[in-house]
């Protein structure tokens, strides 16, 4: 199976495992091409956006024994009970960052809500069912896809 294949079941699987669509709403054909859209995006300008957000950031100075790299953005477990997919920049000596193949971001609330608390996790997977973490990597950038 291609990257391509590969990815989009794995967007696939975590919309129908994960509930990307608010609970109330039915996952329709529409829902399940964006969010495969956008991971085929991010995907395929993955050097693109990471030279941006480098230029953006003035990370081009940064030490060499640090790397930056963008992968897909998967949150789950969020507030209203819907899901989201975007991007993020993960930085960290080279061998981690090579080894990352997404993020997810766990959302909830603490207090009655009155705190709205969220957990990056860089994870060596695209599929967030079976995943190690990726220690020694962190997130930089975040970045959101309009719909």
């Amino acid at each position: 199976m291609n990257a391509r294949k590969i990815l989009i079941v794995s967007l696939i699987v975590t919309v129908l495992a994960f509930g990307a669509v608010p609970a109330a709403q039915a996952i329709n054909l529409s829902d399940i091409l964006k969010v495969g859209g956008i991971g085929i995006l991010v995907d395929r300008f993955s050097p693109q956006l990471n030279s941006f957000i480098n230029t953006l950031m003035m990370q081009h100075k940064a030490a060499p024994e640090f790397a930056t790299k963008v992968v897909p953005i998967l949150t789950v477990g969020v507030l209203g009970n819907s899901g989201y997919i975007g991007a993020a920049q993960v930085m960290g000596p080279q061998n981690l960052v090579d080894r990352v193949q997404a993020v997810v971001q766990v959302e909830s609330g603490f207090n009655g809500n009155m705190f709205r608390v969220k957990g990056l996790i860089p994870i060596d997977s695209k599929i967030p069912v079976n995943f190690t973490r990726v220690s020694g990597v962190g997130v930089s950038a975040i970045i959101d896809v309009r719909i």
